[in-house]
C-alpha cells in the first residue's frame, strides 16, 4: 500500500522559529490555509482511501480542504502528534533547536534511551507513533489484495523525519537530518506495518509549488541538522 505522510501548513510558531508542541498548538497562517487548499488540489488525481490527523488543530486544518474535497469525516489519532519538546517548549534560541533536533536524530539512528529534557525519550515517540500507523494499515482493514490503496495522514515535521528515518529500510538517519521537511511537504512510502516500509519520495517543499513557500520562516523541526547546527 501507499502512505503519504504530509507536513501541516505554516503556523505563527513555524515563522517565528519557535518549538511549539502543545496540544491543541496553533492554528495556520494565511499563508498556512492557502498551502492546505494547495494540498487538496495537488492530491486531486490521486486515488485516497483514507485521511488521518493528529490531535493538534494545525493538521486538522491542514487536512480541512482535503476532507471536504473527498466527503471523508475527520479521523483523529492520538499517537501522530509532534513530538514533545519538554523543557525546550516555546524556546526560539539555536541552542534550543539543535539540542532538540539532536535528540529526535539520535532516536532515529537507533539510540532511544536518550530523553527529551523534561520530555519523551525514542521508545515513547516510537511506541505511540508506530501503534497508529499500525491501526491505520492493519490487516483488516487494508486489503492484501489491493496494493494501489494510499492512506494520508497530517502530521508533524521531526515526528514525520524521525519515524521515517527509523522505519524505512531504505533510509538513514543522516538522509532525514539533512532533508528539510517543509510546510505540506509529503513522504511517501510503500509497503506495510508486516512486510516494512520503503521509501519512494521525499518532496520537502509545499506539495502545492513554490508560490506556497516561505523562504524567511525560521522553521526549527523542518529545516536540517546542519542548519541547526550552524552559528
Amino acid at each position: 500500500m501507499r502512505l503519504l505522510l504530509v507536513r501541516h501548513g505554516q503556523t505563527p510558531a513555524n515563522v517565528a522559529g519557535r518549538l511549539d508542541t502543545d496540544t491543541p498548538g496553533p492554528g495556520l497562517t494565511l499563508l498556512g490555509l492557502r498551502q492546505a487548499v494547495g494540498l487538496a488540489e495537488a492530491l486531486g488525481g490521486t486515488r485516497v482511501d483514507a485521511i488521518a490527523t493528529s490531535r493538534l488543530i494545525r493538521t486538522q486544518l491542514t487536512a480541512a480542504p482535503l476532507l471536504l474535497d473527498r466527503e471523508f469525516e475527520p479521523d483523529v489519532h492520538p499517537g501522530l502528534h509532534e513530538i514533545e519538546a519538554g523543557a525546550l517548549e516555546g524556546d526560539t534560541d539555536r541552542d534550543s533547536i539543535r539540542q532538540y533536533l539532536d535528540t529526535v536524530f539520535a532516536w532515529a539512528a537507533g539510540d532511544r534511551a536518550v530523553r527529551m529534557p523534561g520530555g519523551p525519550d525514542g521508545h515513547e515517540f516510537f511506541g505511540r507513533f508506530d501503534a497508529d500507523i499500525a491501526a491505520l494499515t492493519a490487516a483488516d482493514v487494508v486489503s492484501p489484495a489491493d496494493p494501489d490503496r494510499t492512506v494520508v495522514v497530517v502530521s508533524h515535521g521531526a515526528a514525520i523525519r524521525t519515524w521515517v528515518a527509523g522505519r524505512a529500510t531504505n533510509v538513514s538517519a543522516t538522509f532525514a537530518a539533512d532533508h528539510e521537511l517543509g510546510n505540506t511537504g509529503i513522504v511517501t512510502l510503500d509497503g506495510s506495518d508486516a512486510d516494512g516500509w520503503s521509501l519512494l519520495d521525499w518532496a520537502g517543499m509545499p506539495i502545492g509549488g513554490d508560490d506556497l513557500d516561505d523562504p524567511t520562516a525560521h522553521d526549527p523541526t523542518g529545516e536540517t541538522l546542519s542548519e541547526a547546527h550552524r552559528a
